[in-house]
């Protein structure tokens, strides 16, 4: 069983001059935390990462760098020395490939040649590659235009040919950003959120503020199955569940019916901010986008940004329901979070909220509750869940 090649193009990376090294390490190290139980080969040269793997593991690995944050896009390669008849050689069984699948007659040779030294050039080479398979194959045309398919070689310390490539996410490698903690529920916009800062680089824990009787189990499960779909895309995601009901009692017995969603709000913001602190997370994320509801006007995101320690980020600020609903569609989300079982936000939302608080009036409202002891045990009791048998056992879910 022969091996296979993939060839990785990243993009934005070659940018980053004295840093790249570590952003190429990084990128290395995403994709072999894709698939820890195979085993391959990640090498890198000047702008491209290879991926050698054996022929049994090729739709893992294909699989596995379609959700890697940083490539640009990958393909699968053949690699021959830096001999322009080993070139030849390989094009034209490539090409007889694409003639055997009924790809279509017209073609197009791009040449890249990265090593200056090797002594033809690149329009040369094309033209070699041209003749050559014209005159192997009678019925193909040239077409540099609107060719049916086409080869490219790169000429390097060795000569890569490929065909077609499959896009990847690209972005920045998994943990080249810092780490951020995300305020996650079961709604739509959150996970985007998380995936959109995963692109940027950012490794990310979670999360979840969760109310049982009032929430549901299957609130519960909809969310780990949310983190279950992220880790596709963030392989080291965990989730943190705190149970919210003491604080969410407190503050359904010393507030007006109208400031519920807005505390609550404040307290999930000053409980993460605790919970960054232990975690090491520099900043909080949210899926809050401007003016979708009542607790995201800028008034109400100034009130519960001021319980937030560090930064808070909002990747969903300046984005529509439609925008957001293609993301969640494209990354697998959608689906879960549109399962009819409703986070504490929801379930307590007043029937008339408030859309443009007073912040001074509303600080005295949160002082009121003398909610912070009930946070700190919250947050204990989630660290120690975190800690205990149940987390070792759970392995492949979840942290809870």
């Amino acid at each position: 069983m022969s091996d296979i090649l993939f060839l990785v193009k990243y993009g934005e990376i070659a940018l980053k001059k004295r840093n790249r090294g570590a952003f190429i390490k990084r990128l290395k190290d995403s994709i072999h935390e894709r698939l820890p139980d195979l085993r391959f080969e990640v090498t890198d040269t000047f702008q491209r990462v290879f991926v050698k793997c054996s022929e049994q593991d090729r739709e893992a690995v294909s699989g596995a760098l379609a959700r890697t944050f940083g490539i640009v896009s990958f393909c699968e390669t053949v690699r021959v020395p830096a001999d322009i008849s080993a070139v030849e050689r390989a094009a034209v069984d490539l090409a007889r490939s694409y003639v055997e699948a009924g790809k279509g007659p017209r073609f197009k040779a791009e040449v890249r040649r990265a090593e200056k030294t090797f002594p033809f050039t690149s329009y040369e080479i094309a033209c070699r590659i041209g003749d050559l398979l014209l005159s192997k194959f009678p019925g193909l045309t040239v077409d540099v235009h609107q060719p049916d398919w086409v080869i490219t070689v790169e000429m390097r310390e060795c000569g890569y040919l490929y065909g077609p490539s499959t896009r990847g996410p690209y972005g920045l490698p998994g943990g080249s950003s810092g780490r951020g903690l995300l305020l996650l529920s079961g709604g739509i916009d959150s996970p985007v959120a998380g995936w959109m800062m995963g692109k940027r680089g950012m490794a990310l824990e979670a999360i979840y503020f969760h109310s049982a009787p009032f929430t549901s189990e299957k609130a519960r499960e909809k969310v780990e199955d949310l983190v279950r779909t992220l880790r596709a895309w963030i392989p080291a995601i965990r989730l943190h569940v705190v149970h919210f009901t003491p604080v969410l009692a407190r503050i359904k017995e010393r507030a007006k019916d109208e400031e519920v969603t807005l505390l609550m709000r404040a307290c999930m913001m000053r409980l993460s901010t605790l919970m960054a602190e232990r975690t090491g997370a520099m900043c909080l994320v949210t899926g809050e986008s401007l003016g979708q509801v009542a607790s995201q006007t800028v008034e109400s995101m100034a009130f519960t940004g001021a319980y937030a320690g560090p930064p808070v980020f909002r990747p969903l600020v300046g984005m529509n329901k439609e925008e957001i609903i293609a993301i969640a569609e494209r990354i697998e989300t959608f689906e879960i979070s549109n399962r009819p079982f409703a986070d504490c936000c929801t379930v307590f939302a007043p029937e008339r909220p408030i859309v443009h608080p007073d912040l001074q009036k509303m600080r005295r409202a949160y002082e009121r509750l003398e909610v912070e002891e009930l946070l700190l045990a919250a947050l204990e009791d989630t660290l120690e869940a975190a800690r205990g048998p149940a987390q070792s056992s759970r392995s492949p879910g979840p942290g809870t």
